[in-house]
């Protein structure tokens, strides 16, 4: 009875392993460099400039800060020896002042362009999600990969130059 059943089981793995092979073998996969696709396209590099002229004042702003902060403290540094106290107190004041105003502009400054750049970016990926669709359903692939993710593709299933190609036509 129990080498039945160890044979009942046996047959039954060995039917679904064939059954699986036989339809991996007709599943068509493709492989898609995502990242590369990004790069290769115009409006990433216009998302990237665009974003920097929106938070250019701002930017600019932090930087002054920053080269205000270095002068006084290499003013300190180099006059310590020859200033009042009074004087290394004033400079010292300012020193924090312009740590502090530094401290409340950075972090809400990078979590701003942060944001926008994820907007900007995610647009741009469902664009590109709709032309890898477009391409898939046009050659007849079942399954499409992203490149990174899959350890060998041959070259006649990497549809990336296709994908860049639809989103061309979008444009």
């Amino acid at each position: 009875m129990k080498q039945l059943a160890k044979y009942a089981i046996a047959s039954a793995m060995l039917g679904s392993a064939m059954f699986s092979s036989a339809a991996m073998a007709e599943q068509k996969i493709g492989v898609v460099n995502v990242q590369q696709i990004f790069q290769a396209l115009p409006q990433a590099a216009e998302i990237q400039n665009a974003i920097s002229m929106e938070f250019k004042d701002q930017v600019d702003e932090v930087n002054l800060l920053q080269r205000d902060g270095q002068l006084y403290a290499e003013k300190l540094q180099r006059d310590a020896a020859t200033m009042s106290a009074a004087e290394k107190k004033e400079l010292e004041d300012k020193i924090l002042a312009v740590r502090e105003q530094l401290s409340q502009k950075v972090q809400p400054l990078q979590q701003n362009i942060q944001r926008r750049t994820n907007e900007e970016r995610n647009k741009i990926l469902g664009l590109i999600k709709q032309a890898i669709d477009t391409v898939a359903a046009a050659n007849k692939y079942d399954l499409v990969l992203d490149a990174p993710a899959v350890v060998y593709a041959d070259t006649k299933d990497d549809l990336s130059q296709k994908v860049v190609d639809q989103l061309s036509k979008l444009n």
